[in-house]
């Protein structure tokens, strides 16, 4: 976007499924973590695992913040041990050491995940340290807002790096594993913006029915692996994201943003990561190639008036 005021240096806006990502390329890094003064959202894995994704081992990019660090937390609350990958290196071991201290498995990484290295050695981490890849989430997406015509080139081309090739390379690099192992589940963050227009946001709607699409292929592809692969589409939820394109009118965003939904407000990033969850579980067993909607009912609607207003 072009006003970047109140970001972290190196930092772009995601919009739903929101992420960070680098304008300049990045490169990779471990990084140790030390536990922050306080948790903001304290959990312990010990006492609610129940044992949905025990044993497994998953990945998630862009996992330092929002719907990426939720699903996280909830990952590791149903037994897996979780690679958490972000460009943030410092908000991807907060959360990491949330949960560890919590009584759950994970490590951390700091990558691009628009950089073909960087996905490979979040995937080389999660072999070495825990030998397998049952699940792969790939979250990372971002959003620069301009009409159509005066969004140049190089715009165009990162939103479409961060928001759809991270999808690709992400899947491209761990099938492979999966189709060895016999086994796995993909789960790929699009949104609701993938299967309709926004006003201003032309590179994302783009990108991001770039992302079901390409889900629907790589399921095709892959189901004779056993490997299923789904997209999830969130409506608007309530990340930093409102913060940051609000500005000092972030809660009239959060405002007008809930009352676009029939449910009457934002969503929050555990309801997406509970419906993350149920993807990478057994209990959507049968379930390929599919765009579960997650938006408080807003494509529930044609976006035509209330004909009994008409009436009166």
């Amino acid at each position: 976007m072009a006003d970047r005021a109140g970001l972290e240096k190196g930092e772009e806006r995601g919009v739903g499924g929101w992420s960070e990502h680098m304008v300049l390329p990045t490169y990779v890094r471990l990084h140790s973590y030390r536990p922050p003064t306080s948790d903001p959202r304290p959990l312990s894995c010990e006492e609610s695992m129940s044992g949905k994704l025990d044993g497994r081992i998953a990945i998630v990019t862009a996992g330092g913040s929002g719907i990426g660090a939720a699903t996280a937390r909830r990952f590791a609350q149903e037994g897996a041990s979780v690679v958490i990958a972000d460009l943030s290196g410092k908000r991807a071991e907060e959360v990491t050491a949330g949960i560890t201290t919590s009584g759950g498995k994970a490590v951390c990484l700091k990558m691009d995940a628009a950089d073909p290295e960087g996905v490979h050695a979040t995937i080389k981490l999660a072999l070495d340290t825990y030998g397998r890849l049952d699940v792969m989430f790939n979250n990372a997406g971002a959003a620069e807002v301009a009409l159509l015509d005066e969004t140049s080139l190089e715009s165009w081309n990162h939103v479409l790096a961060v928001t759809w090739t991270s999808t690709f390379l992400g899947m491209k690099y761990c099938l492979p594993i999966m189709r060895k192992q016999g086994k796995g589940a993909i789960i790929n963050t699009a949104s609701i913006s993938g299967t309709g227009g926004d006003y201003g946001l032309s590179s994302y709607n783009a990108a991001k029915a770039g992302v079901i699409n390409l889900t629907r292929s790589a399921a095709l592809e892959n189901a004779k692996h056993n490997i299923r692969i789904n997209c999830v589409c969130p409506g608007a939820i309530n990340t930093r994201a409102a913060q940051i394109l609000g500005k000092e009118r972030a809660d009239e965003f959060r405002r007008l943003q809930g009352q676009a939904h029939p449910l009457g407000r934002m969503g929050e990033p555990e309801e997406i990561a509970n419906t993350v969850l149920f993807l990478a579980s057994d209990e959507a067993s049968f379930i390929t190639g599919a765009a579960i909607v997650v938006d408080g009912g807003v494509t529930a609607h044609t976006g035509l008036p209330d004909i009994r207003r008409l009436q009166r």
